[in-house]
């Protein structure tokens, strides 16, 4: 069964985690990025990134190869802003919304502090789903490097492989 890892990231903290999973998993890495970038710096980057998270945009994608017939199972990897997943991942959802149905589903969030959990719970229900079948929360894997992140990634591998 080939998987794919879908991950939008600002600051590497996601790409980090997306990169591990898909080398774990020996999938294919999908990475995405709206045509207009958010500001990175300051306070710009919070607002305008809180702002769109909680309004609910979606953003347009720079071009992405997704074949959602080659993959029986797909990582969604996203960081939390404002305590849900970032827009860059609502419009792919929302671009592959029935491409998504009844595969296996993976969901990696990262973040620098709380509502990874609700972010997480926000996804499955945008994606019309009950659970995923597996879950993680990273804390700056990349900002905050810690030993203990490759055996969470390592774990959550191994659960979705045996979901496959």
């Amino acid at each position: 069964m080939r998987t794919a890892v879908v991950y939008y990231s600002m600051g590497g903290n996601t790409r980090l985690a997306a990169e591990k999973a898909a080398a774990h998993l020996g999938a294919e890495l999908i990475p995405i990025a709206p045509v207009d970038a958010y500001p990175d710096k300051g306070f710009r980057k919070f607002f305008w990134g809180g702002k769109s998270a909680v309004m609910g945009d979606k953003p347009e994608l720079q071009h992405y190869d997704f074949n959602s017939g080659d993959y029986d199972c797909v990582v969604l990897c996203f960081p939390v802003w404002a305590g849900t997943f970032a827009p860059p991942l609502r419009t792919f959802v929302e671009e592959n919304r029935s491409a998504l149905e009844n595969k296996v589903t993976g969901i990696i969030a990262c973040c620098s502090g709380g509502g990874a959990d609700k972010a997480i719970g926000k996804l499955i229900k945008f994606l019309g789903t009950d659970e995923a079948a597996a879950e993680l929360v990273l804390i700056d894997p990349k900002d905050k490097p810690d030993a203990a992140n490759d055996k969470r990634i390592e774990d959550f591998c191994l659960k979705l492989s045996y979901e496959r």
